[in-house]
């Protein structure tokens, strides 16, 4: 049995969705491809954790680029891939919610347990695809469907550097332990902007949500200064600038640090961001939104 698990693209929440705030992530065309036929060789850790000697062989080499890892929930892709490849193999329909409830349920787990922690909004990217509003609500998982707004265009970037969000977790961490009022107040203002970005992306123009989630940015960039944490590289900060000069946002995607960044406008980006981005070492990734989340593939 062969099955895929799409990675993600998380556009608001970072930090904050551990705090309560809702996050958006978009589940993205590049797979993880799990195959029951052959036994894996190098299970990951959070495969091993799910299903010990049983992991099937899964390909993950889509979620890297010249054999760095591009920052696109890769870990969480190849668990709910060999997660449900394991469960098709015994005949469990994919397409069944209560199949892709128990899938996201034992994924984020065996997430949690060898991760030390988390949220769980990429493996339920991975899991169920599309466009994703998630909470974590008194810790509980609330996974909703949404849309991007009608005339709204993203693009995604790779900075050429994969970043270790446990690093950057710790470093805020840090940060909390060193000044709780300051941390609280940076977290305050990037749950504020998260929630906004949400509402805005539910109701708003693409003008309005691109506003919002220029504001989730800048929220990030100073949560980066106060923590003394490069979450907000400078090749990062200044494709912001030059985003905002076509009224479009760039942000980094998740935790930041590098790997991968995300511009949002009303236009495609212009050549002039381009070749802005390229002098600036960012390779663009040609990106769809993926609808279906983990699914079968034919044999």
């Amino acid at each position: 049995m062969k099955v895929r698990a799409p990675g993600k693209v998380l556009l608001t929440g970072a930090y904050a969705v551990l705090e309560g705030a809702p996050a958006l992530v978009v589940a993205v065309d590049r797979y993880a491809h799990a195959d029951t036929s052959r036994p894996a060789e190098d299970p990951t850790a959070e495969v091993a954790h799910a299903l010990g000697d049983q992991a099937p062989y899964c390909d993950r080499s889509d979620l890297y680029q010249d054999g760095t890892k591009v920052g696109l929930g890769s870990s969480a892709a190849v668990l709910v891939a060999s997660l449900g490849a394991t469960l098709a193999a015994r005949g469990a329909d994919l397409e069944s919610s209560e199949v892709r409830g128990s899938i996201f349920s034992r994924a984020r787990d065996a997430h949690m347990q060898v991760q030390g922690g988390g949220s769980g909004f990429d493996v339920a990217a991975s899991t169920y695809g599309g466009v994703l509003r998630y909470s974590l609500l008194s810790g509980v998982p609330c996974v909703l469907s949404a849309e991007l707004p009608d005339g709204l265009h993203m693009a995604v970037y790779f900075s050429g550097t994969s970043a270790r969000t446990s690093d950057l977790v710790a470093q805020v961490n840090a940060f909390r332990e060193h000044d709780r009022e300051a941390h609280a107040r940076c977290l305050i203002a990037l749950a504020s902007a998260s929630e906004f970005a949400v509402r805005q992306c539910q109701a708003g123009t693409a003008r309005e949500f691109i506003a919002s989630v220029r504001t989730f940015g800048e929220a990030l960039e100073e949560l980066g200064e106060a923590a003394d944490s490069p979450i907000v590289p400078l090749a990062f900060k200044r494709l912001t600038v030059a985003a905002a000069e076509e009224r479009a946002t760039f942000l980094p995607s998740g935790a930041g640090g590098g790997d991968i960044g995300v511009f949002l406008g009303e236009a495609p980006p212009s050549e002039n961001f381009i070749q802005r981005a390229l002098q600036l070492g960012m390779r663009p990734l040609t990106l769809a939104i993926d609808r279906k989340g983990v699914c079968a593939t034919p044999a």
